[in-house]
């Protein structure tokens, strides 16, 4: 009973919102990586990631589908358990799948569904302007809410694939302000996926709340990846801003750790990985 009390006094407390802010405001590199199970998850919490994000990536590097779209809030879910067995010290954030959200009152019952019975203690979603009010109603619920803006894979369909956001300048002005807006409605984290350098390092001096990159360069306040390609595991062609653990390391805690240690020196993300 009361574990994280039982913890937070430990050599490993559990990361907490404050945990993430007092990092940023230290420039102390946050560390984050997908997950999908209970094993992968035990793992991810020796390595001391800060951040684990059952990502509807699941839908790509588990069930091999094209896209993230049909993964639905019943498989999330069920993966988010599962996850939650495995962790004591990281953060567990959850995605909110495609079509989830379409109104505030149906992001809440999704919201509570991963929290209730996924064990998730902050919620993602896609956003942009049109998300503000349903970022601002979870907030006044007190979800915690990561908002992720660039490249939002499960609107591939509508911007004709996975390609870099952000490089023509009002495109980037317009993240800019919707980064902004959408911490004041109340996300207490930003995730950018898949844009300019500096882009990205505009965004993250522009806002309070941490933010999280995923191929948008080396000054944001951390970086995350999908395990599966960090361990080598995802086959055929990987994006650009992949990062492989695997060659040279002893197994798969090892290559877990040489990714931590590689975000926390700020060896990673170089420029080879990285967008102009």
């Amino acid at each position: 009973m009361y574990t994280h009390l039982q913890l937070r006094d430990s050599t490993r407390p559990p990361v907490s919102l404050a945990t993430l802010d007092k990092m940023k405001a230290q420039g102390e590199r946050i560390t984050s990586l997908t997950c999908y199970d209970a094993s992968f998850a035990a793992l991810l919490d020796e390595a001391d990631v800060d951040v684990v994000l059952v990502g509807d990536s699941l839908g790509m590097v588990i069930q091999g589908h094209d896209t993230t779209v049909p993964v639905t809030m019943d498989e999330m879910v069920y993966h988010c358990r599962s996850v939650a067995r495995g962790l004591h010290r990281p953060l567990l954030m959850a995605d909110l799948p495609f079509a989830s959200y379409p109104t505030r009152e149906t992001a809440l019952a999704n919201s509570v569904r991963l929290m209730q019975e996924g064990g998730a203690e902050m919620v993602k979603l896609e956003s942009g302007p049109s998300q503000i009010d349903i970022v601002e109603f979870l907030a006044s619920h007190d979800i915690a809410v990561c908002a992720h803006l660039g490249l939002k894979p499960q609107s591939v369909h509508k911007t004709g694939g996975f390609r870099v956001q952000g490089r023509q300048a009002d495109a980037a002005e317009l993240m800019i302000d919707s980064a902004r807006r959408l911490e004041a409605a109340g996300a207490d984290v930003v995730l950018l996926e898949c844009i300019p350098t500096e882009l990205g390092q505009r965004i993250t001096e522009a806002l309070e709340v941490p933010v999280i990159g995923i191929g948008a360069g080396p000054h944001t306040d951390g970086q995350i990846l999908v395990l599966y390609d960090v361990l080598d595991i995802t086959t055929g062609r990987k994006p650009r801003f992949v990062l492989n653990c695997m060659d040279g390391a002893a197994g798969n805690l090892d290559a877990i750790r040489r990714y931590v240690g590689a975000v926390r020196s700020g060896s990673y993300p170089a420029p080879e990985h990285c967008f102009s």
